[in-house]
């Protein structure tokens, strides 16, 4: 899916890591939620509270899922799942585009 219609954009943005990864939030009407965003080159540790999906737009990234010692690369038109109450650090090695979606 190419875009999104019939939705709220919450107009503040989402800024970590003094301004290196930024992103939006997009409510759908079913409840659901999204956020569309951009991480500049770098390693970042991110909490879960939520299940993610994590779809790679653009960009080449490495991730590490929780304690786990294996690293996965990713790159534009793939996507991987953090777990809820977990987290991920990812390596960004071409600027990224990414939509993550919190999932139920």
């Amino acid at each position: 899916m190419s875009e999104f219609k019939n939705v709220t954009v919450v107009k503040k943005a989402n800024v970590y890591f003094d301004g290196k990864v930024t992103s939006r939030t997009i409510l759908f009407a079913d409840g659901s939620k999204k956020t569309l965003g951009v991480m500049l080159p770098g390693e970042y540790t991110f909490n879960t509270a939520a299940a993610e999906l994590m779809e790679v737009l653009a960009g080449d990234v490495e991730v590490c899922i929780g304690e786990s010692v294996e690293c996965k690369a990713y790159k534009a038109g793939e996507a991987f799942e953090v777990p809820a109450h977990s987290s991920f650090t990812i390596t960004v090695k071409t600027v990224m585009d990414y939509c993550c979606s919190f999932l139920d």
